[in-house]
């Protein structure tokens, strides 16, 4: 998916909002909106991503982890089903979700139609903020100092 930022046009134009509305409109129309999900904070540092997956099972949805990005993917398996109105999505879908920097995913559960991801920051020890404590002259040093030059 890619996006455009037409920001600096519209700084730089006049009378053209609704040409520009029109763009951005059909811009979005593209994005697919299956399957919906919710992302959560669960925790401090724990997250929750669960995706509504009615009519897919367990073995037909997979889900992978590389640099920073998760990707589910469900694809239904052939049927000759004869439907006279067929209101439950079967169609394949792929949904990548870009995750942050030291972001893991702990689990994955399915469960009543719905796909549970868990996911954990983990900032490594030396990446952590610390506190450098400041060290100053003692008062017995300025004293000395001050006693000396009288």
């Amino acid at each position: 998916m890619k996006t455009y930022d037409f920001a600096p046009l519209w700084r730089s134009s006049i009378g053209f909002d609704r040409l520009f509305d029109l763009v951005d409109a059909a811009q979005r129309a593209n994005e697919d909106s299956f399957p919906p999900y919710n992302i959560e904070r669960v925790g401090d540092d724990r997250y929750l991503i669960s995706l509504a997956l009615a009519g897919f099972s367990p073995d037909e949805i997979s889900l992978t982890a590389e640099q920073n990005v998760l990707t589910v993917e469900g694809r239904k398996g052939e049927q000759k089903r004869d439907f006279l109105f067929q209101g439950i999505s079967g169609r394949a879908f792929k949904r990548q979700f870009n995750l942050a920097d030291h972001v893991q995913v702990t689990s994955a559960t399915f469960e009543n139609g719905l796909l549970q991801i868990n996911l954990i920051r983990e900032i490594p020890e030396a990446m952590k903020p610390r506190k450098i404590e400041i060290n100053g002259a003692s008062r017995s040093n300025v004293e000395q100092l001050e006693a000396r030059a009288a």
